[in-house]
């Protein structure tokens, strides 16, 4: 399953790399997340430059798509260019939205009449395009998920991890990376949030 992690300049360094470490932690499940922009190297928030493993083109082969949130994002999504770059196919791929990239979902017009998940700045930016924003970390409608809060991008790469690879393997992935001293309530409460989230969408 090839993973692909929509990061433009400005990019939040946590919602791009924790999602992308996390993911790859499945590798040997031929799980494999990239870091896929519009330019051949983009700059995060904090100045950190970083090269694109793929270009943005990518994310209409990828088997699952995830937008982070980023300080530019807005004029993003109003870069009708831009945005044309990104083609996307619901019916066979996951896609995914973290804070300000739930704006981005929402201008392809993805997250029609379901609540969606954004961080407290982009909250106000969402509601005007139309959409309802929910005060959960996490939610998620069959193959669409968004997340709010930085941190919260570990729920939309559980979900990721859990849809592409079972409940289990998600656990082990998780585990390895989770606090020491904390790893079976930090686990066992990533899988409930993002389990709760999942219903009966949930592969065993």
């Amino acid at each position: 399953m090839r993973v692909a992690i929509v990061t433009f300049d400005g990019f939040n360094e946590l919602d791009s790399f924790i999602a992308l470490g996390l993911i790859n932690r499945l590798r040997t499940a031929g799980v494999h997340a990239e870091i896929a922009s519009p330019s051949a190297q983009v700059t995060s928030m904090n100045g950190v430059t970083v090269t694109a493993q793929q270009p943005l083109e990518f994310v209409t082969d990828a088997d699952v798509v995830l937008f982070g949130s980023g300080i530019y994002t807005r004029a993003i999504a109003e870069n009708a260019a831009l945005m044309d770059r990104i083609v996307l196919d619901p019916t066979r791929q996951l896609i995914g939205a973290q804070c300000s990239g739930t704006l981005l979902l929402a201008r392809l017009g993805l997250l029609g009449d379901a609540p969606a998940c954004t961080d407290l700045t982009t909250k106000p930016w969402v509601i005007a395009a139309g959409v309802r924003v929910s005060d959960l970390p996490f939610t998620a409608r069959g193959p669409i998920a968004t997340a709010g809060g930085c941190m919260a991008s570990a729920y939309l790469a559980t979900w990721v991890m859990w849809r592409a690879a079972g409940r289990e393997a998600t656990r082990q992935a998780l585990h390895y990376a989770a606090p020491v001293g904390e790893k079976d309530a930090w686990v066992d409460h990533a899988l409930k949030v993002v389990g709760d989230e999942l219903g009966d969408d949930a592969p065993a």
